[in-house]
């Protein structure tokens, strides 16, 4: 029998010095240049047979696409011009595909603007700054967190905003909508869009008991996290102030300017070289499902991305929800409203900066709430038996693995 995968490069359309970070120009680069390669790919395959190890055997006719929906909409429209099955992977939460799906009801509803801005408004297309809901038990939402209203210039939101629409078509058209969630975690949202289908929490490292040793805190804010310099001195220190041991991931480019500037003093006081013998570490990249698998763990201060918190409740580890933008405030809405295990770090009106006292002030909250614990970690043991045989992500899994089979 021959390998299992074959990969085939195609091209993005994006020169060896472009920036792959800026989204919006990959979005339109893959659509332009990939979209077409792959469709080629599809109609060719089945037809020439390939021998595989000398043994004869064909690859097979391509009877299904699996597409990213943040970067692979596209290949749905490949999918259904071309006649084979189409799955969309949504890695984000299902409130925010639900979201997406319900674009032309927040239009008719003038929750926004597919026609321009409004004057007076920051946002394109945000007509209002008041929450809205899709469904009792969904979070609250804000027009200003939608996801073409957190990139780029007025130009930029508004080729975003098509984009999303045009991926909203192709999402609707598709044959399944795969996201990394379970059914408890989001009753609501699956009970209103029966097209979701939870599958997740997909793999991550998974703690064997419960937080023993020194209870340390794991600081980390994703990839696209970015703090001006007095932000980043005041979470040091608050770091500091909480007097407990932590590692704290801090991404070279995580302050403006690319320069980390810390506290006078704060690397030789608390980190490894420190006069106690360092309660803090500092690192430029951690294993983050191994970190939060580990049972002295016992508070994530995280930037609120999906996957991480997938990951922490996965591991039973309550959280200080400090998000950034896009769905990173509807998972908050999760975290500490809906699912209540976790706290948000909220900034000072007069500063609009988190401080070192609220921050060591919520750190003590969460360690210190016995019911919070036990509702993060009964979740634990729901996520964990969503995924195990008879859960409903396994047996969603399992569906779609027999539709593409047969």
């Amino acid at each position: 029998m021959g390998p299992l995968i074959r990969l085939v490069a195609v091209p993005d359309g994006m020169g060896p010095d472009d920036d792959r970070n800026n989204l919006l120009r990959l979005t339109v680069f893959m659509q332009e240049h990939m979209a077409p390669r792959v469709e080629e790919l599809i109609r060719r395959s089945g037809e020439e047979e390939a021998a595989v190890d000398g043994d004869g055997d064909g690859w097979g006719r391509i009877r299904c696409v699996v597409a990213d929906y943040d970067v692979g909409t596209w290949a749905l429209d490949v999918a259904r011009r071309t006649g084979v099955k189409s799955a969309a992977v949504w890695p984000a939460s299902a409130a925010v595909m639900a979201s997406l799906l319900s674009v032309p009801e927040l239009i008719r509803d003038k929750i926004i603007d597919a026609h321009g801005k409004r004057k007076r408004q920051m946002n394109w297309s945000a007509l209002t700054q008041e929450a809205f809901q899709l469904s009792p038990d969904m979070p609250m939402m804000q027009p200003a967190h939608l996801a073409w209203n957190c990139i780029g210039n007025d130009q930029g939101q508004e080729l975003l905003f098509s984009c999303v629409l045009a991926g909203v078509r192709a999402v609707d058209e598709c044959d399944y909508i795969l996201c990394n969630s379970f059914r408890d975690a989001e009753a609501a949202t699956f009970a209103r869009f029966p097209k979701i289908l939870p599958i997740g929490p997909l793999l991550t490292g998974e703690r064997p008991g419960k937080p023993v040793g020194h209870f340390w805190l794991y600081v980390a804010f994703g990839s696209f996290t970015v703090f001006d310099r007095r932000q980043f001195q005041e979470l040091a220190l608050g770091l500091e102030l909480t007097g407990r041991p932590f590692l704290w991931v801090v991404r070279p480019d995580i302050v403006h300017g690319d320069a980390h500037e810390y506290p006078d003093g704060f690397l030789d006081r608390v980190v490894a070289s420190g006069n106690d013998g360092g309660r803090g570490k500092v690192v430029a990249w951690a294993p983050q499902q191994r970190v939060l698998a580990h049972p002295a763990v016992a508070c994530f201060v995280s930037h609120c991305g999906w996957n991480s918190i997938m990951e922490g409740v996965r591991n039973g580890v309550p959280f200080v929800a400090w998000p950034y933008f896009a769905d990173q405030f509807v998972n908050r809405a999760y975290i500490c409203d809906i699912w209540r295990v976790g706290l948000p770090a909220v900034a000072d009106k007069k500063s609009g900066m988190v401080t070192k006292e609220h921050l060591a002030g919520r750190v003590e909250e969460v360690m210190g709430d016995a019911s919070m614990r036990e509702r993060i970690e009964a979740m634990m043991v729901v996520a964990h038996e969503s995924v195990q045989e008879g859960g409903c992500s396994h047996g969603n899994f399992d569906m779609f693995v027999e539709s593409i089979m047969s």
